[in-house]
Parts: structure tokens; C-alpha cells; sequence
């Protein structure tokens, strides 16, 4: 089968189009032809490194964490899905490679498509959606009339995310810049603060909870907004000792790591917040609960642009770019 893969590390290493073997079928694995794979910034994050001191990567690896498609085979433990269902996922860390024609996925990580979405649009749920519901519900605990904020909100990330805020009851304050407005309009957040225009983090005070999909300064920097023994949830920012420690992590990379998020950690504690970095987590239980609010219209999916197979290295270059609003995802078959 034909797979986009990346043969070392390194921000230049292009994607190329190589033939690899057809993934081996586990007796609770289902064998998906992919028909479509967002991308999103891990991917390129990944490509460049950023991840090496945190997850295994086996070269030559093939690019991608989220798809949608269709079932070509089952193994014989299988019994949520059969031949010819539309299904869509994240698989675990260990075997992604969505930029591919077909796909082996344990059956706990798959869930049914939504009825009225296209692969397209399906595609571009898994991994934004299910980040962005742990953060919320698992990491955050929000509760009806918690104040969120959401940096970035016309992103991959922040179009789903303030859906699933609002379905939980929060009031979100977001980012934007006067362009992006328009992408934002039809999800209704209470607080839109163009960034060009202001600083958030002199406008917005006492809020509730965090989730930062921005890492770096905008994340040291909006803790500040936070009400005394609140929460910032982050999966752009650096993990922390206390994550190194509950992944068992040798001792001289929970040193190292607890080193290099210092700067957070720090700004957090004289917040007097909690900060808590984590990763997401597959399961296809909570994107069936996705795929009962995408089916009632209760969330969205937001596309920017589609992009052939054959174009994969453009589509990643658009998105490390910072040019889209909304999804941008990878047609395959």
C-alpha cells in the first residue's frame, strides 16, 4: 500500500510517497481503507523533534494520528464492527500512520461515523475532538457557568473546543484576529478579544479554568487570568515532572523536563494555579458520545481546505504555516 512517511527528524525532512507492507490484523483489530486524515501541528511538532524526549519514534515513520474510513476486515475477536462500516478514530501513539491507504486499529479505538458527515469532515473530529473533551471533562471538571478560555478559537482546535464548552455550559473568552472573526461567528463565544488589538491577559480576569492549545509565553503569561486555585490544562505546552513521574520516566528525564517547564510551572505556582500537561488518550466510548452531538448538529466540524494525497507536504506546510481556520485534512482514497 502506498503511505507518506518521513525518514528522520528535522523541520526540512519532506513527506514522501513510499510503498510499505499492509498492516498485520490482530484478532481485535479492524482493518480500515482510509478515505481521509486531518493533520494537525503533533504531526509536524513530531517531525521537527519537538516530541523525541517524550514518545519512541521508529524510523521511517508514517505521518498522521486521526482518520475516517471504511472496514475491509475484522479479526476474530471483533464485535462492534463489520465489513463495509464507516468508521473514524485516533489510534493509540504506537500505531499511528493515518497518511495511508489502509490502517490496523484495536476496536476499542474506533467509533461508528457520524450519519451526516462526509469522510472529510469526519476525519477531522478524532483527535481535536477527544483532546478537547478530556481536557474539559477530565482535566478541567468544567461545570455549568465556569469561565473558560480558549486561545486561539478560529483554530483546528478552538472551533471544536468551544463547542464542546458551551454543550458543557461554560462561558468561553477566546482570541482571534480580525480575520478570523468571521470562522468564530457562528459559535457564539461570550468574549472575543482581537490580539492584535489587546492583550488577553490584561482584559480578562478571575476565570475559571484554561485550555491551552498555544504553549510558550501566551501560556506563561495567561495564567495570570486565573482565579486563586484554578487550572490550566495544556497539550502545547511542556510537560511537567509530576507528568514525567506518572509515565515512569527514567530520573534524569524527570530532571530534565521538570527543567524546561519551569518557566510555567513557576508561573502557575505564583498564580497559585494548577498546572497539569497532559496527552490524550484513544477511545472510541467517547467519540461515539461526539458522534451523538455532530449527528443532533450540536458541533460543527470546520474545514479550511482539502488537499490531495499527493499533496500531504503542502498541507502540513499550510498548517505549521498558521494559516488555517478550522481543519485542514489529507484526501486519500
Amino acid at each position: 500500500m502506498k503511505a507518506q512517511l518521513i525518514r528522520r527528524y528535522g523541520k526540512n525532512e519532506k513527506v514522501i510517497i513510499n510503498e510499505v507492507a499492509m498492516p498485520i490484523v490482530g484478532d481485535n483489530d479492524v482493518l480500515v481503507a482510509i478515505k481521509a486524515a486531518s493533520v494537525n501541528p503533533v504531526d509536524f511538532k513530531t517531525r521537527n523533534g519537538m516530541t523525541k524526549g517524550i514518545m519512541k519514534i521508529a524510523f521511517p515513520m508514517t505521518m498522521g494520528n486521526d482518520f475516517a474510513g471504511e472496514v475491509t476486515a475484522v479479526g476474530a475477536q471483533v464485535t462492534q464492527f463489520k465489513l463495509g462500516d464507516r468508521v473514524y478514530g485516533r489510534p493509540r501513539t504506537t500505531r499511528t500512520g493515518t497518511y495511508a491507504e489502509y490502517i490496523a486499529v484495536n476496536e476499542a479505538e474506533l467509533a461508528l461515523m457520524p450519519t451526516n458527515l462526509s469522510f472529510e469532515e469526519a476525519a477531522s473530529i478524532p483527535l481535536v475532538g477527544l483532546t478537547s473533551y478530556q481536557a474539559l471533562t477530565e482535566q478541567l471538571n468544567i461545570q455549568a457557568g465556569d469561565k473558560l478560555f480558549i486561545p486561539s478559537g478560529a483554530g483546528g482546535v478552538g472551533t471544536i473546543a468551544i463547542q464542546i464548552a458551551h454543550l458543557l455550559g461554560a462561558r468561553v473568552a477566546t482570541t482571534a484576529s480580525e480575520k478570523s472573526m468571521a470562522t468564530l461567528a457562528p459559535f457564539n463565544p461570550e468574549v472575543v478579544i482581537d490580539y492584535r488589538k489587546q492583550d488577553f491577559s490584561e482584559v480578562l480576569h478571575d476565570y475559571d479554568a484554561i485550555y491551552d492549545t498555544r504553549g510558550g509565553d501566551d501560556l506563561v503569561k495567561s495564567v495570570k487570568i486565573l482565579a486563586p486555585h484554578k487550572a490550566v490544562a495544556t497539550v502545547a505546552g511542556m510537560p511537567d515532572r509530576k507528568w514525567a513521574q506518572a509515565a515512569k520516566l527514567p530520573l534524569s528525564k524527570q530532571l530534565m523536563i521538570g527543567a524546561m517547564s519551569r518557566k510555567a510551572t513557576q508561573a502557575a505556582k505564583k498564580a497559585q494555579a494548577e498546572y497539569k500537561f497532559f496527552f490524550m488518550r484513544p477511545s472510541g466510548e467517547q467519540l461515539a458520545q461526539l458522534t451523538t452531538w455532530l449527528e443532533a448538529g450540536k458541533i460543527v466540524p470546520v474545514i479550511d481546505r482539502v488537499f490531495d494525497f499527493a499533496d500531504a507536504q503542502a498541507a502540513l506546510d499550510y498548517v505549521e504555516a498558521g494559516h488555517a481556520h478550522g481543519k485542514v485534512i489529507i484526501k486519500i482514497n
